[in-house]
């Protein structure tokens, strides 16, 4: 008689300790925040691109600059805690052609076309004849 009582409790016993893993991984995870984020781009007179992210705190985001072949010339995080960065790309050193910065945040993903184009100067020929 005592093990008919014996076998039922070890095999509740047993069900029991293989599911209870499975009871504590049900629970939800909380999510990664992902920062809402604002973003200019403009050239000034030293020839350096100016970026200004204004963002969220809580989330990430990152700034890239890259060839249309994919090669990356720039990237910087700025960081969870930050809400502002200003920075300074010296790109007078790039060869002519077309860029992209990119302003990702894991989820949204926004992308500035930069075209660089050095002009040639032109010269004004004349032809002074003197008598």
């Amino acid at each position: 008689m005592k093990t008919l009582v014996k076998l039922p409790l070890v095999a509740l016993l047993l069900t029991f300790v293989a599911f209870a893993p499975s009871f504590a991984t049900n629970r939800p995870t909380p999510a990664a925040k992902n920062a809402a984020y604002q973003t200019s781009l403009y050239t000034d007179a030293q020839g350096k691109l100016r970026v200004a992210v204004d963002k969220e705190t809580g989330g990430a985001v990152e700034v890239r600059l890259v060839n249309p072949e994919g090669k990356e010339f720039f990237v910087q995080e700025i960081g969870k805690r930050q809400k502002t960065a200003r920075l300074a790309l010296d790109i007078s050193e790039l060869p002519d052609g077309a860029y992209r910065v990119v302003f990702t945040n894991g989820v949204d993903t926004q992308v500035n076309n930069v075209t660089l184009a050095t002009q040639k100067p032109n010269f004004a020929t004349r032809l002074i004849a003197v008598k």
